[in-house]
This record gives structure tokens, C-alpha cells and sequence, in this order.
């Protein structure tokens, strides 16, 4: 009888191959504008933080200015990025949170 042998069993290890820290970062505001994202991420950036992508996961996946309450951005950097539970990066009633990190 044949048998199959695995040799090569996969070893999962916690990290990335995007950069060196890459941090998915949930922005929260009710009906955001597009004025108020581009203040955020400006002042993302501003922070010293790359921003590698910007998504809405919404059930149609498209940002509507003045609708849409939540986005996530992905940004990367070697810094830890500190979240802000009140007027993130300048926008009264923002709020960010940590959705994910991957070092």
C-alpha cells in the first residue's frame, strides 16, 4: 500500500512582507466628509506614518462624502501608531482604533 509523506510542512510564523510594522487603523465619524479624510490623512502622514492604502468596507465598498462612518488605512511605519478616542487628527467627533498589526 502507497502512503504520501509531507515533507514540507508549512511554518506559520506572526509577521509581514509589506514593511517593517504595518498597522490597520479604523477612522469612525459619523457622515465623514470628504474634507474631514483628507484632513486625517494628511495629518497621518504629517505623524511620520506612511499610508499604504485607504479602504471603506462598506457593503458596496465606496466611500459617499457625507454618509459614510467608518474607513480603515493602512499605514507603515517603524512607530507604534497611538490611537485618538476623541477629535482624531484634528476632526471634531473622529475616533481611530487599532484594527490589526502586523510586524
Amino acid at each position: 500500500m502507497a502512503t504520501v509523506t509531507n515533507v514540507n510542512q508549512p511554518v506559520i510564523k506572526v509577521g509581514n512582507g509589506l514593511a517593517g510594522r504595518t498597522t490597520i487603523v479604523n477612522v469612525a465619524k459619523t457622515n465623514m466628509t470628504d474634507a474631514e479624510v483628507n484632513t486625517i490623512l494628511t495629518d497621518i502622514a504629517f505623524d511620520g506614518f506612511t499610508i499604504a492604502g485607504v479602504s471603506c468596507l462598506t457593503e458596496s465598498g465606496v466611500f459617499t462624502s457625507g454618509t459614510t462612518d467608518n474607513i480603515q488605512v493602512a499605514v507603515q511605519s517603524t512607530a507604534t501608531y497611538a490611537v485618538e478616542p476623541s477629535n482624531a487628527h484634528g476632526v471634531t467627533g473622529a475616533v481611530t482604533t487599532v484594527l490589526a498589526i502586523y510586524a
